[in-house]
């Protein structure tokens, strides 16, 4: 069973910046699509960013031209690049597939962006 390890995450002032990655046991964002996806405290979890076999993206509309999501195939990895950071970016962040697989959620990565 193929396992996904988030890191990266931390403190960071509102601005910032942070790139977060994934690192899957075994090949599977270059053969289905991964995606990244945050829970802030007291909310459910939700898609912040995809990307597609084929590399393309789509984004949650409040982090579009903030946030940049790609793939290392060769390293089995997915990142999401964070940028302009917001105080409501705060949340742990977490990959899988889209759509999910219950086998695959990991620990996540907290996220926290102070003012």
């Amino acid at each position: 069973q193929v396992q996904l390890v988030e890191s990266g995450g931390g403190l960071v002032q509102a601005g910032g910046s942070l790139r977060l990655s994934c690192a899957a046991s075994g090949r599977i964002f270059g053969v289905k699509t991964g995606a990244w996806y945050r829970q802030a405290l007291g909310k459910q979890r939700e898609l912040v960013a995809t990307i597609h076999v084929g590399g393309g993206a789509l984004y949650v509309d409040s982090v579009k031209g903030r946030f940049t999501i790609s793939r290392d195939d060769a390293k089995n990895t997915v990142y999401l690049q964070m940028n302009s950071l917001k105080l409501e970016d705060t949340g742990v962040y977490y990959c899988n597939l889209n759509p999910p697989s219950e086998l695959l959620w990991g620990q996540g990565t907290q996220v926290t962006v102070s003012s």
